[in-house]
């Protein structure tokens, strides 16, 4: 069997920035096993699986997995897939895709660019005394949690969000869960890390949906809905950030850097 493949840096402004994603369009679903069994092989931190959604409630139907399991919302996989299908088809604007727990998610043209919507995942203020341990931490502002297992540990500057080294091994006995750690920035408004140890990604690059978690929070501390955001990891990521009504609205740019096919 020979299945479509394209690897994909989103939020990136050129190759080998931005986080990679895996795009693979298929007739219909594979068995979980078999699609869990590929996304290890990519070995990238989410494989997007699309499929054409039959109950006409999207376009189509659309499910991440990192190399060990999968995920109940992936951004940076869903901005990769709109650009996979959108740069194919100059004429069209916008995609939609039925997701199983992020209901309906929708990638559109912002200019050069592209546009994210995702649900509002706003955290709420818990005491997260075994992650900030993990993560080394002093001085933090604030710890937060929502309920799909994302922490938010805010820090005094970007210095501190940078200079963050966590113990992995700590991180990942917590279970899986993302952690995020986040600050105001000096070139854009804020800045953050994450780290996923437990789902088999240490750090992940640039996250999307920990960015439907941090844009309620930033809004509100910076005092309007519309910021600029960069996430400080090797390989960085920018992201323009903006609430809208129930949802949160992402821009930025993707890269295809790899076109080809997967033997099965």
């Amino acid at each position: 069997m020979k299945l479509p493949f394209l690897q994909v840096d989103a939020f990136a402004d050129a190759p080998f920035t931005g986080n990679p994603a895996a795009v693979m369009p298929l007739d219909t679903w594979l068995d979980d096993a078999t699609l869990q069994a590929i996304a290890a092989e990519n070995n990238l931190s989410e494989t997007a699986f699309l499929v054409v959604d039959a109950t006409g409630a999207a376009n189509y139907e659309l499910r991440w997995f990192t190399p060990t399991n999968e995920v109940v919302m992936c951004g940076h996989a869903t901005l990769a897939s709109g650009h996979a299908l959108l740069s194919t088809e100059p004429a069209r604007e916008r995609v939609t895709f039925r997701t199983r727990q992020a209901g309906i998610l929708e990638v559109g043209r912002d200019g050069a660019g592209y546009m994210l919507s995702l649900p509002i995942w706003a955290p709420s203020p818990k005491p997260l005394p075994e992650i900030v341990a993990a993560l080394g931490v002093e001085h933090v502002v604030e710890t937060l949690w929502h309920e799909h297992r994302y922490g938010l540990v805010v820090l005094a500057d970007e210095a501190a969000v940078r200079a963050v080294t966590p113990d992995f091994r700590k991180l990942a006995a917590e279970g899986d869960w993302l952690t995020i750690v986040s600050a105001r920035g000096t070139d854009t408004d804020i800045v953050s890390r994450a780290f996923a140890p437990g789902g088999g990604i240490d750090e992940d690059p640039v996250t999307g949906s920990a960015h439907a978690v941090v844009t309620p929070y930033w809004a509100e501390k910076l005092g309007r809905d519309t910021f600029t955001a960069y996430q400080a990891s090797a390989r960085g990521g920018r992201l323009g950030c903006r609430l809208a009504g129930d949802r949160v609205v992402l821009t930025g740019n993707c890269v295809t850097v790899i076109e080809g096919s997967f033997l099965l």
